[in-house]
């Protein structure tokens, strides 16, 4: 059997000096979750957008984004974004348009991710999961535009956590039929028809190329439901 040259065994001084730097870690990570915690707790109503940080202001995607943020900021939701370039600058710039506030979670990446200037609200992030908790915990609904890796990940984990009822049902919403199709065809064709997903899963979530389809089904999911009901309902959704 191969094994590792003796060498290669870390010391005790490098076990303790891994243990004190990882020990100083959960002060800093429970520093952003205080941090966006009491930044996002009193914006609720809203809704998160999700999308690739790469589409530039001409590109369609990117007019839609900026479209159904205006549309929701009027309509009384506040609109969360990645505050980085592309999806997430039309969202924070429709958002900032309307009546309701824009936030942007930032994160430092050292590609991509710049702030955009169109934030009410700006928070900043070193890391991933305390950034996806605070897109996920306070939202009425997510939007979720065409992107890539990070807008794919961000896509499975809230279909995880409703899926799993570990978060309340909510609408989740997939714009563009082109971008989406391909995927949509492997969870029915693969997933479903291999047993890792139920076919009820697919109900789990919408496909629409118009704006406002956004808009209206988020409300018909919240018909006779009472601003402060969803506030709660928000705030209190997801188990973590």
């Amino acid at each position: 059997m191969r094994q590792l040259p003796e060498n290669t065994q870390m010391s005790a001084d490098a076990r303790d000096r891994a243990l004190t730097r990882d020990s100083w870690k959960i002060f800093q990570i429970m520093a952003e979750f205080v941090d966006g915690f009491q930044h996002l707790a009193d914006i609720s109503p809203s809704v998160s957008i999700f999308g690739s940080a790469r589409f530039k202001p001409d590109n369609p995607y990117y007019e839609a984004a900026e479209d159904i943020s205006r549309k929701l900021s009027d309509s009384g939701f506040a609109v969360v974004s990645g505050g980085g370039p592309g999806i997430m600058e039309a969202a924070n710039k429709g958002a900032l348009a309307g009546k309701s506030a824009s936030v942007g979670l930032n994160i430092r990446l050292p590609h991509e991710q710049s702030g955009n200037g169109f934030q009410d609200i700006s928070i900043n992030f070193k890391y991933f999961f305390a950034r996806k908790v605070m897109f996920v915990k306070y939202a009425s609904a997510y939007v979720v535009m065409p992107g890539g890796f990070g807008t794919l990940d961000e896509l499975a984990e809230v279909l995880t956590l409703v899926q799993t009822g570990k978060s309340q049902k909510v609408p989740i919403i997939l714009y563009g039929s082109s971008f989406w199709n391909g995927l949509i065809d492997w969870f029915k064709t693969t997933l479903v028809d291999e047993g890792t997903i139920s076919a009820t899963d697919m109900d789990l979530f919408h496909i629409t190329d118009d704006p406002q389809f956004v808009i209206d089904t988020i409300f018909d999911f919240y018909d006779g439901v009472d601003l402060e009901t969803i506030i709660n309902q928000s705030q209190l959704k997801m188990d973590i």
